[in-house]
């Protein structure tokens, strides 16, 4: 056998022995996740006065709904899984699960706590017991599914027959661009749209009105010909990123274009059904502007040919994408059909998993360009690469 391919299988038996780097990876996203809708919107930080833990009590919260209990212990049952898995197959069985419940009740205790410094947020005994509830199911959930999912199953085939054994955290990363699009953005596939945010900021801290937006764009004006124009931009240059991000981490014999159309899909649809969601039915297929439809074509025309590009171009031309995305999207002003649009949006009982879906589609760009300008490439490219052929004897 290939002295090359041994080498490099002898390194994937390793990493499977110290179990899943992706569920490690995932858990850490899921945990910041966590972090921000349970603290969201982090401002008016005081001291309320009351025991940091006066919540631990056996009185009733007086207003809750099964609503809020249901999504409570949902919300957490992915936190379970993942513990366990990222702890599999070290830790496994009865332990796995009751180390995944008790660090459950910490983080859960963790963001109620904390909530007594937020004037926005009210502590209650009741989400520490649906949360730490949700995380124990999901722990014995993923007990039950460790060995299939790690060890015996067909995606876990699939996952090494198609990637670099050092994808992991990549793979996460690209798996969170479509659950990017749940948050209502002023163009499609506009992420990192920050300066708005940063104006807000400001404008509060300094007590003044100011515009970071105004200031870089002076006083052009823009026409509806350079909000379509700006639109085909950020839309062809945000799918080039993402999807050329994936493809950094594919190996050659990988069915790149069916990857490529199946990430653009998924996306499509949960653009789609959010919108049906936070607006109304009616509103699903809002996102289709002129601008979209031409930067989508632009986009699909490009990577049809950039998905079998050597991965040394993939990655800089990932780069490229993004940044230019990041700047059109970040000087042009939101598009004012959209903020009408953006009127009707009630955010009502899902403020706080909007506070994580807007967390995902403002930084997800910036967390994308961190990855690609990371060392780990040269890895994925050497064993992406064909084994070096045995010296004859």
């Amino acid at each position: 056998m290939n002295r090359a391919k041994v080498a490099v299988d002898l390194r994937e038996r390793q990493r499977e022995g110290r179990g899943s780097p992706i569920s490690r990876a995932a858990l850490l996203a899921y945990l910041l996740l966590i972090v921000y809708a349970s603290w969201y919107p982090f401002s008016g930080w005081r001291d309320s006065g009351l025991p940091l833990f006066t919540f631990l009590n056996l009185v009733k919260p007086r207003y809750w709904t099964g609503f809020d209990v249901g999504v409570n212990i949902i919300g957490y049952v992915p936190l379970g899984m993942l513990l366990v898995l990222s702890v599999y197959p070290r830790i496994r069985g009865v332990w796995a699960v009751l180390l995944a419940a008790l660090a459950g009740v910490l983080v859960t205790m963790t963001m109620e706590a904390v909530q007594n410094f937020l004037p926005s947020r009210v502590p209650s005994n009741l989400d520490l017991v649906t949360n730490a509830g949700g995380c124990l199911l999901g722990a014995l959930l993923g007990a039950w599914w460790a060995p299939g999912l790690l060890d015996r199953s067909r995606l876990f085939q699939l996952r090494r027959r198609w990637f670099a054994p050092y994808a992991s955290q990549g793979l996460v990363l690209v798996a969170l661009w479509p659950l990017a699009q749940i948050y209502p953005q002023s163009y499609l596939f506009g992420h990192g749209q920050v300066l708005p945010i940063v104006s807000g900021w400001l404008s509060r801290w300094f007590d003044a009105d100011i515009d970071l937006v105004a200031m870089l764009r002076g006083d052009a004006v823009i026409t509806a010909e350079q909000y379509w124009l700006s639109e085909t931009i950020i839309t062809a240059c945000g799918m080039t990123g993402a999807v050329l991000t994936l493809m950094c981490l594919v190996r050659r014999g990988a069915p790149r274009f069916l990857l490529m159309l199946s990430i653009l899909a998924v996306a499509l649809l949960v653009k789609t059904l959010s919108i049906a969601l936070l607006f109304r039915p009616d509103n699903a297929f809002i996102w289709v502007t002129p601008g979209a439809e031409g930067g989508f074509l632009i986009g699909l025309i490009m990577l049809s040919g950039l998905v079998f590009a050597p991965q040394v171009a993939q990655r800089r031309l990932a780069v490229v994408s993004l940044v230019l995305s990041l700047i059109v999207v970040n000087t042009v002003p939101v598009n004012p059909y959209f903020a009408s649009t953006l009127q009707g949006w009630v955010q009502g009982k899902f403020l706080n998993f909007n506070g994580a879906a807007q967390f995902m589609a403002l930084l997800w760009p910036f967390f994308a360009l961190w990855f690609l300008l990371l060392p780990s490439h040269q890895l994925n490219r050497q064993e992406a690469q064909p084994p070096a052929p045995e010296p004859a004897p």
